[in-house]
């Protein structure tokens, strides 16, 4: 990332009350184009997983600099709108417009220009229609967005909604259909939500309710204790000195110290989450290291519990994180780290190979004691030893450590 692009840090945060509403006879248009946008670029390559890992690492806060089952998009190769003129396509995506006008459907125009806002746009978007019970319909109208960026993300989206394995604990997000306006004829994403049954409105509602439990300033100072004990205390990471500042140690390898931000969302919603997790990204983008170094994200709505199911729900989220900051290659900007109360790497996918923002793998970790020197501990150390481990993200409740990857690369070497 050339941090010289920053978005405007007064303009990081995009909600449908900073939207404006969008008139089809003076819509300006974006075509198609092939630029990317700036920061982060969407990924182009076919869906796969790679299967060799990169090599362990001996850092305790492990984050993979290329997460082995980052997403890789395909694209169809018969372009529906190949043969169509600009003016074609201009003409078609003003009439479309109009007709969902006419029908009623909320034109939203926002002035995003990169990846970070687009995301954060979106996942508001969604989060606010979201809340509602009925059925809701929205056009997101992107002109300063390249369409294939819009085209990426909802193919992504339409993935997403079939793996079982993630929806299970993810079931806010079967309500919603996202889809680019006339197959991407423009700069335009329609996203509309199913009513919810009268089942899902008492699962909504319940956990709405649990929200009034979770006291920002309590939450925060729990989070600030658990850094200083573990941490800092036991030296968990040699460059945090403190709960206030991060990147201490690393001067030399041009990495400046600085604040670390405290934020925190009682929302038990992933897309709120969401929202919430790019607004920080944002944050970081718009600010340099020395005023804002790192984030740490407070989200005790999210899987809150010591249950399995309550595992998972936050496993899932904070993979669903992961995935859209690597959709668009943000993992080589941001490093993330998962904290939860009963944290457990045997519970994360995948078991055996690296997960983003989580401990590497338990079979791992003698390889990694061999690597560090420590032959005897690797053949001493039971595996419920070794389990222990986990405790070192066993934090108050669910939070994630957003980090800037020029300090994970400079505290790696």
């Amino acid at each position: 990332v050339d941090y010289s692009l920053r978005y405007p840090a007064t303009s990081y945060i995009a909600n449908l009350s900073t939207m404006r509403l969008i008139d089809t006879n003076t819509a300006t248009l974006l075509l198609a184009t092939t630029s990317v946008v700036s920061a982060f670029s969407p990924s182009r390559l076919v869906l796969t997983t790679l299967t060799k890992p990169s090599p362990p690492s001996h850092v305790i806060h492990h984050i993979n600099h290329r997460p082995t089952s980052a997403l890789r998009l395909s694209y169809v190769s018969e372009d529906p709108l190949a043969d169509m003129s600009d003016e074609r396509k201009g003409a078609l995506f003003q009439a479309l417009l109009r007709d969902l006008q006419i029908e009623g459907v909320p034109l939203l125009g926002c002035d995003a220009n990169q990846v970070h806002t687009l995301n954060a746009a979106l996942w508001t978007t969604m989060a606010e229609l979201g809340d509602q019970d009925d059925g809701q319909k929205a056009c997101l109208v992107l002109e300063d967005i390249p369409i294939s960026a819009l085209l990426a993300f909802a193919e992504d989206f339409t993935v997403l909604k079939t793996q079982k394995r993630l929806m299970d604990y993810l079931p806010e997000l079967n309500r919603f259909s996202i889809s680019p306006v006339g197959k991407g004829v423009g700069p335009a994403l329609l996203i509309e939500t199913t009513a919810r049954t009268d089942e899902e409105k008492a699962a909504a509602a319940a956990q709405k309710s649990m929200e009034g439990n979770f006291d920002k300033g309590k939450t925060i100072t729990a989070l600030r204790s658990f850094i200083d004990r573990v941490v800092v205390g036991m030296e968990a990471c040699p460059y945090t000195k403190s709960a206030d500042i991060s990147a201490v140690g690393l001067e030399s390898r041009g990495v400046t110290p600085g604040p670390v931000g405290y934020r925190f969302s009682s929302s038990t919603d992933a897309c709120h989450a969401m929202a919430v997790f790019w607004n920080c990204i944002c944050e970081l983008m718009g600010e340099p290291d020395q005023n804002l170094s790192s984030i740490m994200l407070s989200l005790p709505g999210i899987g809150s519990g010591s249950g399995v199911e309550d595992h998972n729900r936050f496993a899932a989220v904070v993979e669903l994180v992961g995935r859209y900051l690597c959709l668009f290659r943000g993992d080589g900007s941001f490093g993330l780290v998962h904290f939860h109360p009963v944290y457990d790497r045997g519970m994360i996918h995948p078991l055996e190979k690296p997960a983003y923002g989580h401990l590497p793998p338990m079979s791992w970790l003698r390889p990694i004691l061999r690597m560090g020197g420590h032959e005897e501990e690797a053949q001493q150390l039971s595996d419920v030893d070794l389990a222990l481990s986990n405790y070192q993200r066993r934090s108050p409740h669910t939070a994630i450590n957003i980090l800037r990857m020029s300090q994970v690369n400079a505290a790696a070497g």
